[in-house]
């Protein structure tokens, strides 16, 4: 066996890394999240348990371990969004394989009268929100709406988002170049949101966050686009620029690139 260190071998090396991979992993999953600061707390509460510890106050140090045991058991409930979205990850291969959303002829057909819809509706300042499906099913947002089973077109999706359509509220669902639903109901992010960003922001985010679908949002207000996936928002823009964010393939800790810019 080869040794790098002395009692140092390559398997020790392998376990080593592995380890840092897991733990950066972790890192990247919660980075940015209510969790992140839920680990800062614990982080605290471990140093000052040791602290106590070693300057011998034994009844701040009792205190501080019954606390760290009850956190210990409310860790699974405090992190089940976080514990969800790693296994659904997992269960995916998000680190295997990459979700491409766009890139068969049909799929280059629909993406291109989902930007030419969106578009239209940014210049006419009028709100929409479109979900379009990757490998997680959605089976049951689409039973929240009325089924459309239609084949994409930017006159279908406009028709859709009028102001007086019935449907106009809820959010589209899109799989394979097909409108699934309209109507759709999404589940909300927790996270804290600029006072500008409204629930069809939240909705966007929200059911990023539990899949890996992608999520187009036009303002009723501005009529700025702005795209959600991995649970992150990228605001303001343009119809070319929409494009290639549709087109673009998930890479790791792409979750993270993260651009904020004005409205137009």
């Amino acid at each position: 066996m080869l040794n790098f260190l002395p009692g140092l071998s390559l398997i020790n090396v392998i376990d080593i890394l592995l380890v840092s991979f897991i733990i950066f992993w972790l890192l990247l999953l919660i980075r940015n999240t209510r969790a992140e600061q839920l680990v800062r707390g614990l982080l605290v509460l471990l140093g000052a348990g040791l602290v106590s510890r070693w300057l011998g106050l034994y009844t701040i140090t009792f205190i501080l371990d019954s606390i760290q045991t009850m956190v210990l058991v409310a860790i699974p409930v405090v992190f089940q969004p976080e514990l969800r979205r790693a296994l659904e990850q997992l269960g995916r291969g998000r680190f295997f394989r990459p979700a491409v959303f766009f890139q068969e002829e049909e799929g280059e057909r629909a993406l291109a009268e989902i930007v030419r819809a969106v578009d239209d509706l940014s210049r006419r300042c009028i709100g929409a929100l479109l979900v379009i499906q990757g490998r997680t099913g959605l089976e049951e947002v689409a039973e929240t709406g009325v089924r459309i089973e239609g084949r994409v077109s930017g006159e279908l999706l406009l028709s859709i988002f009028l102001p007086r359509s019935p449907l106009h509220d809820g959010a589209v669902l899109l799989q394979d170049g097909r409108v699934v639903a309209a109507g759709c109901l999404l589940p909300l992010t927790e996270q804290r949101l600029s006072n500008e960003l409204g629930t069809r922001h939240r909705a966007a985010l929200g059911i990023t966050e539990v899949s890996d679908a992608v999520a187009v949002v036009v303002s009723e207000e501005t009529g700025a686009i702005s795209l959600a996936r991995e649970g992150r928002l990228v605001r303001g823009l343009r119809a070319d620029e929409l494009r290639k964010e549709l087109r673009r393939k998930e890479k790791p800790g792409a979750r993270f690139w993260i651009r904020w810019r004005d409205g137009r």
